[in-house]
């Protein structure tokens, strides 16, 4: 394993994909215990993306976390997704995390809600009530973190949770990943937590493998720290580590 800052940023790179998910979730693991024997209870952001499967895997196998003290959360929904669909994130996060342990609260963005901006103030409500101590996150294709692509993101957001349109690289990426068979099958449309909401948490732990990513961690490593990148935020950020394997780290 290598070790290096950039910036403020802790970066880890493993040579495979399997020895990082390994050593993001023992990570996760020490600080949850270690959260929960200073606290009661403790909540989390979770993303939803076929990058975070090697984490959540690991994760998910540890027997000493409470999780009946863990209230969970999740970053992003598409708006106007059935609530059965296999795409929708609360219900891959429900398959790889929220169904196999016993959290203790499983908070989901409604994407079948039939006022977006109320259901924004609903969940941004329990946001406020909840603060959040951990963020298990990645990156997009194109920098995004959430679905604050570059063209919509705003480091200073006043909102905490938005709807915002999905750029065709963000909405391609969903076809890349194996999500949906074409982009006419992808929603134009998302809810999802601001670039203020994530790096709000004491801890980030930001989980990227995988080719298609090197471009965008290149970018977030050595470029400028902006919103044509949004993931260029977490180089401000003393707790954040990023994950990377040795494909997502080819171009560094």
């Amino acid at each position: 394993m290598k070790e290096f800052k950039v910036d403020k940023l802790n970066v880890k790179v493993m040579p495979n994909r399997d020895e990082m998910g390994k050593v993001a979730a023992k990570d996760l693991h020490d600080k949850i215990v270690e959260l929960l024997s200073k606290k009661d209870e403790i909540n989390m952001i979770f993303a939803a993306a076929p990058s975070q499967n090697d984490v959540l895997k690991s994760l998910t196998e540890y027997s000493d976390i409470d999780w009946s003290r863990v209230n969970a959360f999740h970053m992003d929904e598409y708006i106007g997704l059935d609530k059965t669909a296999p795409q929708g994130f609360g219900n891959f996060l429900m398959a790889h995390i929220f169904g196999l342990v016993p959290f203790k609260s499983i908070n989901l963005l409604d994407c079948e809600a039939k006022d977006p901006e109320k259901e924004c103030e609903r969940y941004t409500k329990l946001l406020k009530d909840n603060p959040t101590d951990i963020v298990v996150m990645g990156i997009g294709e194109n920098g995004h973190i959430a679905f604050n692509d570059p063209w919509i993101a705003d480091f200073n957001d006043p909102k905490m949770v938005k709807i915002v349109p999905l750029d065709e690289v963000c909405r391609q990426q969903q076809v890349n990943d194996g999500c949906f068979k074409s982009i006419d099958e992808v929603p134009k449309n998302a809810l999802t937590l601001t670039c203020p909401t994530l790096v709000k948490a004491p801890y980030l732990f930001c989980i990227v493998p995988a080719k298609t990513k090197a471009n965008a961690v290149k970018r977030t490593l050595n470029g400028e720290i902006n919103e044509d990148c949004p993931a260029t935020i977490l180089r401000r950020q003393p707790s954040a580590t990023l994950y990377l394997d040795g494909d997502s780290s080819a171009l560094l």
